[in-house]
């Protein structure tokens, strides 16, 4: 074989910077999903539905069990959860066994899209459908991130890394605002044009999923398979795949995770700090509306504040990255986030503006720890393991998010106080802090078998 000439390694520059920009693009066609239909509309339209279908006793029965309806959406998305764990591992086992990631994430995406749009048939007393359709969009939402996730390390260096990291989260972050501000037009004058509330509400979720569809094209036509690199070291993934074999695969990665303690070391204090993240994302509106009293209107207008900030400051700390390195960047938006708890909790109440000022200080730190937290760890994953270590990445990512909601349901439930609530979270950055401060990244990256950065 022949060394690669200076006009190879152009075009195989070229054609990485080609994947690259293709894989941005998955990150503008599914964010949609996350903000419009998780954050927004879902969970308050699909409690109204199972409401409409609660019998004389207040309660539905899904498969025979009473559920409160204001519980519904919440268990729903457990469960999707909970098959997510499954389905992980198996699909990130199977994606680096064949080398055949793509098809995954195509699959994936068809499926998750066409379960987002199906959503526009849900009205009436239809909750169970919308539980279904909501546990397989989820569900395939969830494995495709970690399909895409694991493209990271094979299409970008170790020296770039962090800005390809943050420019997919700018690019998703902006693809969310871009989108809530059209669905924000339609729900508001939803009678202008014609159109009930619940109507303008499923057209939103439905064309979520469309646009989930139809962008995903672009990183689908420009992404390539790669060869595995130990394919005749490891087993045929061809045998049908039982449910129980989700759970063996995850046993199976987190023993071969333990030859790697470096790796996990990063992963647990990623565990930690995220879950304060999710929970911060996902309890906010309650905080806004039940402790400080502001309306619907105010909470969206802050989601969308959030949305537009983070896709700045997701590429503000991808700089700061290439000049103080990843791991330093993250520390300091710890820092950041829990200067942004304690001033949460000095709000007053009835007070918008100061609400608005804290969803910015949240969306300025939130896109940047994401993605530079992401990078990390594809530095620190084995070559030929992307996919089965993104899915341990991304079971820490949502399947242990109940752990925050925990303690701030506990906190208030022992003191009655949202604020004391709030400032319990806390806890998961300053934790998080510390672990992820005691972890050589260096070290981690080189016991990982990859190239060590400059800077990291």
């Amino acid at each position: 074989m022949h060394a690669p000439t200076v006009d190879d390694q152009g075009t195989q520059r070229a054609a990485l910077r080609r994947e690259q920009r293709g894989w941005y693009w998955y990150d503008w066609a599914n964010s949609v999903y996350s903000t419009t239909v998780l954050t927004v509309f879902l969970g308050p339209y699909l409690t109204s539905v199972a409401q409409s279908a609660a019998g004389p006793d207040g309660f539905v029965h899904p498969l025979g069990i009473p559920v409160r309806p204001g519980s519904f959406f919440a268990y729903t998305v457990s469960a999707s959860l909970l098959l997510s764990v499954l389905a992980m591992p198996l699909a990130g086992a199977v994606a680096d066994r064949t080398g055949r990631k793509k098809p995954l994430l195509g699959l994936c995406t068809v499926t998750g899209s066409m379960a987002t749009a199906g959503m526009f048939w849900l009205e009436g007393t239809r909750y169970l459908l919308g539980g279904a359709l909501l546990i397989v969009a989820n569900v395939a939402f969830v494995v495709s991130m970690m399909l895409y996730n694991s493209y990271l390390p094979q299409i970008a260096g170790p020296e770039e890394r962090d800005a390809v990291s943050t420019r997919g989260w700018a690019f998703g972050y902006a693809a969310a605002g871009l989108a809530l501000v059209a669905h924000l037009v339609l729900y508001g004058a939803h009678a202008s044009f014609g159109l009930t509330e619940g109507a303008a509400i499923r057209i939103c979720l439905a064309s979520s999923g469309l646009w989930w569809g139809l962008f995903s094209v672009i990183p689908l036509r420009r992404l390539r398979d790669r060869r595995p690199d130990r394919a005749a070291d490891r087993p045929s993934p061809e045998r049908p795949a039982a449910l129980g074999q989700g759970l063996a695969q995850l046993r199976a990665t987190l023993r071969d995770m333990r030859a790697h303690p470096l790796t996990l070391a990063f992963l647990l204090a990623y565990l930690v700090y995220n879950d304060g993240v999710q929970t911060v994302i996902t309890q906010a509106s309650v905080y806004g509306s039940q402790e400080l009293g502001l309306d619907q209107t105010t909470l969206i207008v802050s989601v969308l504040l959030v949305q537009v900030l983070a896709a700045a400051g997701a590429l503000v700390m991808g700089r700061l990255a290439r000049r103080y390195g990843a791991q330093r960047t993250v520390l300091g938006s710890l820092v950041a986030w829990t200067a942004t708890i304690a001033a949460g909790c000095a709000l007053p109440p009835g007070e918008p503006a100061w609400f608005y000022v804290l969803a910015a200080a949240i969306g300025l730190v939130l896109g940047g720890s994401q993605a530079l937290s992401r990078s990390l760890f594809s530095h620190v994953v084995p070559r030929g393991k992307e996919a089965e270590y993104f899915s341990a990445y991304e079971i820490s990512d949502r399947g242990v998010s109940w752990l925050g909601p925990l303690v701030f349901g506990v906190a208030y439930q022992l003191s009655g106080s949202y604020r004391l609530a709030i400032a319990s979270l806390g806890v998961f950055f300053v934790v998080g802090f510390v672990l992820l401060a005691r972890v050589p990244m260096r070290r981690a990256v080189a016991a990982a078998g990859n190239p060590v950065p400059d800077r990291i």
